[in-house]
């Protein structure tokens, strides 16, 4: 698969994420906790068709030497995006870092940071790409 296709896939891979993001937010609303949310996005996604990892594990490799520091990512969709979910009040540099630090760990191009706690699920979604 070339980078071009390669990369209209994982967009349409994230397109869907969000879709079903805000159609739990929509019904849900703010203020539940982390896991609800994932949990719930999870299903949604799987009942449409794709392949969805929970709790990943993501090791550490240093210098040859594979780590489990306890890394999980809490989505992985279709082998290729890297979903985090939060509830927050607000998205902090450290969300964006930690979903950063897994992109360049796993080697995956895309991810998506999604903060369902906000009043405008569009406001708490923000997609965060690799520059591998």
């Amino acid at each position: 698969m070339n980078t071009y296709s390669s990369k209209v896939v994982e967009n349409c891979i994230s397109n869907d994420i969000i879709k079903c993001a805000i159609e739990i937010h929509k019904n849900l609303g703010p203020g539940l906790l982390e896991s609800v949310y994932e949990t719930v996005l999870a299903v949604q996604l799987r009942e449409i068709g794709y392949n969805v990892e929970s709790q990943v594990p993501l090791p550490l490799v240093y210098k040859e030497t594979k780590y489990n520091v306890g890394f999980r990512i809490d989505l992985f969709v279709e082998g290729k995006v890297i979903v985090e979910v939060k509830s927050v009040d607000q998205l902090a540099p450290v969300h964006f870092a930690q979903l950063l630090t897994y992109l360049r760990l796993s080697g995956k191009k895309l991810g998506l940071l999604i903060n369902f706690n906000t009043v405008m699920l569009k406001d708490g979604i923000k997609r965060v790409a690799n520059q591998l």
